[in-house]
């Protein structure tokens, strides 16, 4: 667990399900947060006048500011207690989102970019951390239920931009609801989340060589995460080029994996707890092949629509899945274990839509969609092959 507790075991039992909810909520204000910035990218795109070429090297900065922070973010839940770093750093995330609404141009919405990364990556490290530790109160498997309340968090930030924007308000006034909002929540529910700091371990330094079960777990989440991002920036252009649908039902092919995530996450602690991770993980992966294989084979919108949703199941569980394990590793404090793994997997995520393009530039968007089949393949092997997954099926 990531807290030496201040509270006893009985105590934190009784009040487990008041935490989960709180910690739920967290997962929901970083996700509603996200969503809302890019409900509004058109909008901003416009104003500032950007080229898609522009546009595209800006947003790099994101992930960029998420990156270069991983190490600093696991080193502050580890010295200060994951519930301490969600005190701050929310509504400091809420209030890097509000600033978006000033950039006057490209190079100040980069910079705005970067610090909404560097807020966003210390936010996702604190919440799973969280995550891990509420699971073992509960000392069963619920990380993937949190992960859900963040992908609802997607769909309402979504609806809440389509709001906005229909009732005539600007970005600042929308962005500022959801600071009021972020900040309500982190007032209400801090005082539910799971107390305490990491106990000291050996010292080591986050750049030094990851034990080799996270790495191992890094790379299986490198594999979800590329998959994922070629889906969230590909699903549409497949479904206009490839599946030829017609312009008002491209949106189906990312509509149908978005929904079945979801529903995924939301359904995957009960069958973790029934199947056990290893084989969920292994028919996540097999079924992440299949979807994408068969949208490659049978390029037809019926047929794409539930291949996606395949997708959409095959990854819903496995980052929730890797990040749980990673947290409960015990030579290795939570906050730590987690920035490694999801430095690893993060990369997946941002590598993953460019590689999708360079090999459709050659070859074809078909190709490129059947080539990323294969990472199911190959995540159903590493994980057949980790020691880690020996273990319980209760676990």
């Amino acid at each position: 667990m990531d807290a030496t507790l201040t509270l006893s075991e009985e105590e934190l039992y009784n009040k487990r399900n008041r935490i989960r909810i709180a910690v739920s909520l967290f997962f929901f204000c970083q996700g509603i947060a996200f969503a809302s910035w890019a409900s509004r990218i058109p909008v901003i795109k416009e104003r500032l006048h950007l080229s898609e070429g522009q546009l595209g090297t800006i947003l790099l900065m994101l992930p960029v500011g998420q990156l270069v922070t991983m190490a600093l973010s696991g080193k502050l839940v580890t010295k200060y207690g994951s519930a301490k770093v969600l005190r701050i750093v929310p509504i400091a995330y809420a209030l890097v989102l509000c600033s978006i609404a000033f950039a006057q141009n490209a190079w100040q919405l980069g910079a705005i970019l970067f610090l909404f990364g560097v807020t966003g990556n210390m936010c996702n490290i604190s919440v799973n951390t969280q995550g891990v530790a509420t699971e073992q109160i509960y000392k069963k498997s619920i990380m993937t239920s949190f992960h859900g309340a963040w992908s609802i968090a997607g769909f309402t930030g979504a609806l809440v931009g389509l709001l906005t924007m229909n009732l005539g308000l600007d970005t600042l006034p929308h962005f500022l609801i959801i600071l009021a909002f972020v900040t309500a929540n982190t007032l209400i529910n801090q005082r539910y989340l799971v107390p305490g700091k990491s106990p000291q371990k050996e010292k080591r330094s986050f750049f030094s060589k990851p034990e080799g079960s996270l790495l191992q777990l890094g790379i299986i989440g490198f594999f979800s995460m590329a998959t994922e991002g070629a889906m969230f920036d590909w699903s549409g252009v497949y479904f206009k080029e490839i599946v030829h649908a017609p312009e008002k039902f491209v949106v189906v092919g990312y509509a149908s994996f978005m929904i079945m995530m979801a529903i995924g996450r939301f359904v995957g602690d009960g069958v973790i707890r029934k199947l056990g991770r290893k084989r969920t993980l292994q028919y996540s992966g097999i079924l992440m092949f299949v979807g994408m294989i068969t949208s490659v084979v049978f390029p037809q919108f019926i047929v794409c629509t539930l291949a996606f949703m395949l997708v959409g199941i095959g990854v819903a569980c496995n980052v929730p899945s890797i990040y749980s394990i990673a947290g409960q590793n015990k030579n290795v404090p939570s906050g730590v274990a987690l920035a490694m793994v999801s430095s690893i997997s993060y990369l997946g995520f941002l590598m993953g839509p460019p590689l999708i393009g360079y090999i459709a530039e050659v070859f074809s968007l078909r190709y490129s969609y059947g080539v990323f089949a294969c990472f199911g393949l190959l995540m159903v092997g590493m994980v057949g092959r980790l020691s880690l997954f020996k273990e319980t099926q209760s676990n």
